[in-house]
This record gives C-alpha cells, sequence and structure tokens, in this order.
C-alpha cells in the first residue's frame, strides 16, 4: 500500500532503518502537509494512506485532492488540524496516538512547575542584564502547594502519582475514576479544583467540547497567584484571557508547551465547532506572552524524548495495520 509520511523529523529515522513494512511503499517528507503542499498526480492518485504530524492541516480541500485515500493517521493525541467530518463523510478511516509518553510529558510538567515557582526565567534574564535581586525569586516548596489536574487519563495519573510522592496535595477532575486515584489523590469537581488549587495543569485530549475549558469564568474562580500549566492542546485555554489575568497578577505564572514550531508563523483563521479562531489575534497575544518573564513557552516539547517517539511510532504503524484489517484501535472515525 502507497502511504504518504509528512513531517518526518530525524529522529524518527533510525525507527524505520531498524524497522522493515514489506507490505507498505513509504514515502518521507520532511515538510507538513497543507493546501500550499504540492504533489506528483501520481501520488494524489495512488496514495492509499497518509500519515501526519499535528503540524500539518488537513482540510477538505487537502483531503479531496486524493482520490483513493483510505486512512489518515496522526501522530499525536489531538486531532484538531484534520476534517473529520469530511473524513466520516466520505468513509476516510481517521486513527490517533490514544496515550503516548506518559513518563515523559509528566516529568515535563514537574520541571515547568519548578521551574514557575522558583522564577528561573526571571532570574535567568536578570543576570544577563546584570540585575539580580534575589529577593524577588522567593518560591514556595512544593510540598506545601496544592495540584489540581484537570484530566488524568496516563498521564494525569503518573503525575499525580508523582506529586504525591513530593508531598503535594493532589486534586483531580476528571471524567473517569480508577482504583488508583485513591492512594495519590482526592476526585474533586471541576470548580472545587479550580477554586482550591495553587497549580492547575491540563492533561486531556482537545475535542470541540473542551474549547476554552480555562477562560474567563474559569479564571476569575481561580486563587490569586495561581500557576496554570498546559502540555496538552492550544486550544484548551482563551489565551487572551490569560493574558489579562498574568498582567493583572490574578495568575503568578504560566507554562505553555503548546505553541507548534510554525504557529508564530500562521495567520488564517481556523474554525472550531461552530467558533472561528483568530490566529492573526493569537499570534499577537502569543508574542506578549513570550515576552513576559513568569510566563514559559516552549514547542511542544514535553513528550520530546527518543523513548517516546519509537513508542508514538509503534502505535502508529499498528494502528494503521489493525484498521486495514477492519479492527478501530486509535480510531476516530
Amino acid at each position: 500500500m502507497k502511504v504518504l509520511f509528512f513531517d518526518y523529523r530525524e529522529s524518527e529515522k533510525k525507527y524505520f532503518e531498524n524497522n522493515f513494512f514489506q507490505d507498505f511503499e513509504i514515502t518521507f517528507y520532511e515538510n507538513s502537509l497543507n493546501e500550499k503542499t504540492k504533489l506528483s498526480e501520481k501520488e494524489y492518485n495512488n496514495t492509499d494512506i497518509i500519515c501526519v504530524y499535528r503540524s500539518s492541516l488537513l482540510t477538505s480541500d487537502v483531503i479531496k485532492k486524493f482520490k483513493n485515500l483510505r486512512i489518515i493517521s496522526t501522530r499525536s493525541l489531538s486531532f484538531n488540524h484534520i476534517d473529520i467530518d469530511y473524513c466520516a463523510k466520505n468513509k476516510i478511516s481517521v486513527i490517533h496516538t490514544d496515550q503516548y509518553g506518559e513518563e515523559a510529558i509528566a516529568e515535563y510538567t514537574l520541571c515547568l512547575i519548578i521551574a514557575l515557582e522558583r522564577k528561573i526565567k526571571q532570574a535567568m534574564l536578570d543576570i544577563r542584564n546584570n540585575t539580580v535581586n534575589p529577593k524577588i525569586y522567593e518560591g514556595k516548596n512544593l510540598k506545601n502547594l496544592t495540584i489540581g489536574i484537570i484530566g488524568c487519563g496516563k498521564v494525569g495519573i503518573k503525575l499525580a502519582k508523582i506529586a504525591h510522592n513530593i508531598g503535594m496535595k493532589t486534586l483531580v477532575s476528571s471524567y473517569k475514576e480508577e482504583p488508583s486515584f485513591d492512594k495519590v489523590c482526592n476526585v474533586t469537581s471541576f470548580d472545587t479544583l479550580l477554586a482550591t488549587s495553587d497549580i492547575i495543569t491540563l492533561h486531556m485530549p482537545f475535542t470541540t467540547d473542551m474549547y476554552q475549558i480555562i477562560g474567563e469564568e474559569e479564571l476569575s474562580k481561580m486563587k490569586d497567584g495561581v500557576i496554570i500549566i498546559n502540555t496538552s492542546c492550544v486550544d484548551l485555554i482563551d489565551i487572551h484571557a490569560l493574558y489579562r489575568h498574568i498582567k493583572t497578577g490574578k495568575v503568578k505564572a504560566a507554562g505553555l508547551d503548546i505553541l507548534d514550531s510554525d504557529f508564530m508563523k500562521k495567520t488564517e483563521s481556523r474554525k472550531i465547532g461552530n467558533k472561528t479562531m483568530s490566529s492573526k489575534e493569537n499570534k499577537k497575544i502569543s508574542s506578549k506572552l513570550i515576552g513576559m518573564p513568569n510566563v514559559i513557552v516552549t514547542p511542544h516539547l514535553a513528550y520530546n524524548t527518543i523513548d517516546s517517539i519509537d513508542y508514538i511510532l509503534d502505535i502508529t504503524m499498528n494502528s494503521i495495520k489493525d484498521c486495514i484489517k477492519g479492527f478501530n484501535t486509535n480510531r476516530i472515525c
């Protein structure tokens, strides 16, 4: 079967050197797939499977160019970069990576929490400018803080265990409960978590129902001086409202691992459900957030370890094989 593999990274090459897929003819592209991509007529006519990362943008106009497309696979948990409605109407299967890199993401989240609570970015900027003032870098021991975890799948429960072992009071708001929750965290309502947590961190897949789950109303309910972490998806937080609350001091700091490397170049609007998100406006706010000493923005690095990448590729290729056989492993539509 003919496969076009986009967003190909140097770190993925070793995996394909060590694993041979005899049933697939794979062509690799380092570039993303979007409306500006130009392929040969043969590729548009004969491709069975497309594999992308979240930096690709598969609108209906992009997808309809492929005349015999059967499967779209995204090497990511989120899938809002793919026109799911068009795929469902045209019987194109979409599969994603259900969970991956839970240890790497949980560890990275803890890294952001420590960096923000101990004001490491501010101290680094000041030492460069020769304006060091130790008094303003004072933080708190983590064991004296309450962490609120919104969404508690594999990543959330891994972070809850780490936080519990440090001695933090750990709250969880999740649509599902597992027996292991009782040992490491307290399940509570969404509103209670917002009102009582010193640190709030998001760990959930994005769906249109979750669009800006943290907005003006939710931010207003939080404690003064709260720290917010998002290692999931940019669309879970209203970054305009977040910026306003950081400016007033209501939010003490934020760690946002949600800007893809090319995000700042985008100016087109995106439709999410029945709402339109202006990338041009988000670009302005993102630039302001990046410049703040109490905000850390990284380009989706939380999962980014060699171990996680190999695991993602294993899931991706096995899910494609299952989809061809008629199974629904990690299938969205």
